[in-house]
This record gives structure tokens, sequence and C-alpha cells, in this order.
């Protein structure tokens, strides 16, 4: 059998190098050859995560092609967040918990999908079905990358599978999952340490909507006054990642991870189909305040969809 590489998606976040991690993991134990790869360094959080389990990070890799002819695909399926050459390869296994989007394959393929609120959690499920144990730190790991996605279970995107799962995994690894995830969250949260552009795309994914180019990233913080000082220096960064990368629009999601609300910056137009979508208008410095919205999957991304390709 030919080795295969598991990787998530670009500007990988904790759930996307962890579960490529994982996935690798169980996958090598059902007889498969496979490495897990990032397709960018770990963020602060994740650098956190690794450092506390005392795990390397994944080499990172710009291209499959020239290692691999098969991939298997987690935390993503969209093309474009992808590796770039992933029409010349043969995508053999899908663990995902997004919309399906734009994706197609020549062959069938094992594709696993389910509405949850982080991929490491469907992935803990595939353990339980195969009989596989997981070993203490991985379940450390899986644990943090879904302390990641549903911001300690307050994320609307938690499902009652994500927390069985996080004290089923908290029980393997030995951590008490709540003071640790305060912990690792607020890890993530350094910003005097990130440049504008990592605050404006260490966190970002890439949408089609409409025939349109929705760029659309997120920082956590726990002062939202933090990321607004920076605005002018974030605007020029997104307008000029913009016109490089050809994106029609650029939406940047601050989070206030402690009382769970959020402010928008917007930059490049239409912006008329962003006010469609959350019902009310941006102020004159492009933003707009968006209570109790935390989650860019199940709160950001659905009503863009639906203003933009209405």
């Amino acid at each position: 059998m030919s080795k295969e590489l598991i990787f998530g998606h670009q500007n990988p976040d904790t759930d996307a190098i962890v579960a490529a991690k994982a996935f690798s993991y169980l996958q090598n134990k059902l007889g498969y050859d496979t490495e897990a790869v990032a397709l960018g360094e770990p963020n602060a959080e994740t650098e956190y995560v690794l450092a506390h389990f005392d795990e390397p990070a994944p080499r990172v890799i710009k291209t499959a092609g020239n290692e691999v002819e098969s991939v298997m695909l987690v935390d993503h399926n969209e093309p474009q967040q992808s590796v770039s050459d992933l029409s010349d390869l043969t995508v053999t296994h899908v663990i995902d918990h997004h919309r399906i989007a734009n994706f197609n394959t020549a062959q069938p393929l094992w594709y696993t999908a389910r509405p949850v609120g982080c991929t490491s959690t469907i992935i803990t499920q595939l353990f339980d079905q195969n009989n596989i144990e997981i070993p203490a730190k991985l379940a450390g790991l899986m644990l943090s990358a879904i302390i990641s996605d549903t911001l300690l279970l307050k994320s609307p995107t938690t499902t009652p599978e994500d927390e069985t799962v996080v004290k089923e995994l908290a029980k393997i690894a030995g951590v008490d999952y709540e003071s640790y995830g305060l912990d690792m969250l607020k890890a993530g949260t350094d910003l005097d340490s990130k440049s504008d552009l990592e605050l404006v795309d260490g966190d970002a994914k890439s949408f089609e909507l409409g025939g349109k180019q929705v760029r659309v990233g997120q920082v956590n913080t726990v002062d939202l006054a933090d990321v607004f000082s920076r605005q002018s220096g974030l605007e020029d960064v997104m307008k000029s990642e913009s016109e490089a990368k050809g994106y029609d629009i650029f939406l940047l999601l601050a989070t206030n991870i402690l009382d769970s609300n959020s402010e928008l910056l917007v930059v490049g137009e239409p912006k008329d189909k962003v006010e469609q979508a959350f019902g009310k208008k941006l102020n004159d410095d492009n933003r707009m305040l968006l209570p109790g919205v935390v989650s860019r999957k199940k709160q950001v991304v659905p009503p863009l969809t639906d203003a933009f390709e209405g």
C-alpha cells in the first residue's frame, strides 16, 4: 500500500493539525501507511497545545504531488482551502464537519461528514467504532481541538456528541478540561506578539459565494478594543491581501472569548450583501457589532451564503 499524506486546511488551527495527527494514528493502526503534515505553521494556541503535551509540530508542505499520489483530508473539503495541487491527487478519505462545496472526485472514496463541533469529535467516534485505544497524549491533543473549535463548549456549534467526547478524552488524558481549556484559549489571544497580517490571515478561510471570492478571518481576544486599536493597519493588510490574491471582499471577525460577542470589520465590496446577511448596517468605520456571534461556520458563513447566493 502506497504512502498517503493527511492534512487539514491552509492557515491551520488546532483542529486541523490535531485531526491530521489523530487520523494518521488511527489509519496506521488500520493498516494504512500515512503521515500527518500541515499546510502552514501552528498558531499560538496550537503551539501551546503541542508544548503542553510534548508533541512535535508536523512538517509543513506546499505541494503533495511531489511525494505521493493519494491524500486524506481532515477538517476541510473545499479545494481553495486545501493543498495547491489537490486537483492532481487522488483523495481517498475525507473527515470533516463543514459544509460540502465545490468538491468532487474521479473515484469513490471514504467520506465521513457529521454536523458536530469539531473534526476530532468524529475521529474519536471512529476510534471507538474500530475498538482502537486512544493514547493519553493523543487524547489530550484531541480534547484541545474540541475545546478550540467549540470555545470550551460555549459555541452554538457544540453538540451533545462534543460534550460526551470531551469528557471521555479528558478522563483518558487526566486533564481538568475546564481549567486547562481556559488557559489554552487565553494562550491564543496574545495579540501584541502578532503582526497585522497574522491577525488578519492567521485563521482565515476563502469561500466562493455567488460568484464572489469571500475571505473570512477570525481572531480571538479577551478585549475587542485591543484588536480595533490597530484597525488602520488591519485594513491596509486586508486591502493588500485582496489585491494580491483576488478576494472581492475580506471580513475579519474579532471574537471576545469571555463574553461570546464579536465585532466585524469589512473591506471590499459588495458591503451591502454583508449588511443584508446580518440585518444591520455597517458603521462609518466599516464595523458591525454582532452580539452572541462566535462561530464562523454556523453564524457567519450561512447568512453570508444566503445573502450572496439568494
